[in-house]
């Protein structure tokens, strides 16, 4: 080989192992995203429970009391607490929050396809429409009572086939991921992005709580502005992630690969999908069995945070609160976990790594620092959801609400596991000739693992959806301590 031919290839493998410095305008961009479309989640939420809560209170007292209505048909909020109307919201909530998973978890893999034809952008602006959708027809339901029956509600998530919160977290954090290869940088954009979904989740209703004390509908309408918002901000996004080559495929858009693309034009797309699925079995197969282990520990913690959608019919129930006010009581937890996910993980990883001083040298360092803080969520989530069940007065809710919020860190450090060379590396060396025609490149191969990580994930909140909703509506039955059910799962 020629001198020069070495030269440039030398110089080639060096850059493609230097680090890589972040993209100034992509974190931004990223985190207004999320932003946007976290807070207009939080928005419906809590007045989407008020809304359904006052009209099965209306039904309810028609036919049992129609003294308890108003002139104009309402009911106070305080008389609408009772069994039969919290059970009748638990089920419905339940069973909107199942649909809109299942149609986001069999959806993702074809729109693979979108995302491949038109784009990782393309996807996100898609991914829009069934939110904004979602809000308007909470406002047409609520409002047009005479038009409209109650469980009509449950058409709101009907297009989440166009995309729900799997597809979406799988593109965001394999972009985030695909910034840096710095370990404590990766880490912190990781915490940056959490805090954003763990705080906005939990601060939106406090706005929440502010703006339908005003106006019923108004949190409705600032989401779909929100939503309006972002649709520019999306177009902001880098189109292949930090850059344009191939060797970062990592933000190559969601469970696609360039073989599988180039396979696009010569098969069926029934042919292509069975491709990804033998894809996504190659990669699991390759992999150790900490990678395996991992994925349950992802799906068990997503199955488990299902219940924090729980925690305003919770408060509102137990504790007789009307969801305004329990709004409010959510915004301490939110101040925690913004404390937590934005200063102190990011100040702690920073000085552990500085502590080691050439500590980034050894190897497994990184994993070990992960696996210590990733257990130590564990056990603090634990004992915060116990406290939470056991919580018989709101004095004892909200140290519990206060532990309960240490332990959102989880991800933070779980994601980054998947960098790990025990989870991530793959014994690929001599595959099968069957193998060989499916197995993507190493860059590919994790996108592939974060889309794997996202649909364990929504797997995790498919099953925890209506598990928490027959718990809750199991333990109002029972009354008493047995309203906490879903928090000693």
């Amino acid at each position: 080989m020629p001198l020069g031919d070495e030269l440039l290839d030398e110089e080639a493998m060096n850059a493609s192992t230097r680090p890589r410095k972040p993209a100034r305008s992509a974190i931004p961009a990223l985190l207004g995203v999320l932003l946007l479309v976290n807070l207009a989640a939080s928005l419906y939420q809590l007045p989407l429970n008020r809304v359904v809560e006052r009209r099965l209170c209306q039904e309810f007292y028609s036919e049992h009391d129609p003294s308890k209505l108003g002139p104009d048909g309402s009911v106070e909020e305080e008389l609408c607490k009772v069994d039969v109307v919290q059970q009748g919201l638990g089920r419905i909530q339940g069973a909107m929050d199942t649909i809109w998973i299942v149609g986001d978890f069999v959806m993702t893999i074809p729109l693979g396809f979108v995302a491949e034809r038109y784009g990782r952008r393309a996807v996100l602006w898609l991914n829009l429409a069934p939110r904004i959708f979602m809000l308007i027809w909470a406002v047409l339901v609520g409002y047009f009572n005479h038009v409209f029956p109650t469980k009509a509600i449950l058409a709101g998530p009907i297009l989440s086939f166009l995309g729900g919160d799997c597809v979406f977290n799988s593109i965001t954090y394999s972009l985030a991921a695909s910034i840096t290869d710095d370990y404590v940088l990766r880490a912190s954009y990781f915490g940056y992005m959490s805090s954003i979904s763990y705080i906005v989740n939990l601060l939106g209703p406090a706005l929440a709580s502010a703006s339908m004390t005003v106006l019923l509908w108004l949190p409705f309408y600032i989401g779909i502005a929100l939503l309006a918002i972002a649709i520019p901000i999306i177009s902001m996004l880098p189109y292949h992630g930090a850059s344009s080559s191939h060797r970062d495929e990592q933000a190559e858009p969601l469970l696609s690969s360039p073989l599988l693309k180039a396979q696009n034009s010569e098969h069926s797309a029934l042919q292509s999908v069975a491709n990804r699925f033998r894809t996504l079995k190659t990669i699991l197969a390759s992999h150790p069995r900490n990678f395996s282990l991992l994925l349950i520990c992802f799906l068990l913690a997503s199955l488990a945070s299902s219940d924090t959608k729980l925690l305003v019919q919770y408060i509102s129930k137990r504790y007789h609160w009307t969801f305004a006010s329990a709004g409010y009581l959510l915004s301490g937890k939110a101040v925690v976990n913004f404390t937590l996910l934005t200063v102190v993980v990011p100040r702690v990883l920073a000085s552990t790594a500085q502590r080691r001083g050439a500590g980034d040298d050894l190897p497994g360092l990184p994993d070990r620092i992960n696996m210590r803080f990733a257990n130590l969520c564990f056990a603090v989530s634990v004992i915060g959801a116990l406290a939470i069940a056991f919580s018989a007065t709101i004095w004892l809710l909200v140290p519990a609400l206060l532990i309960y919020a240490l332990g959102s860190a989880l991800p933070i450090f779980t994601l980054s596991l998947l960098k790990s060379p025990s989870i991530s590396s793959t014994s690929l060396d001599s595959p099968s000739e069957g193998d060989r025609r499916v197995l993507p490149s190493k860059g590919d191969t994790e996108t592939h693992v974060f889309s794997v990580v996202m649909l364990v994930k929504t797997l995790g909140s498919l099953l925890g959806a209506p598990l928490m909703a027959v718990l809750w509506v199991k333990g109002i039955g029972l009354g008493g301590i047995a309203l906490g059910l879903p928090y000693f799962q």
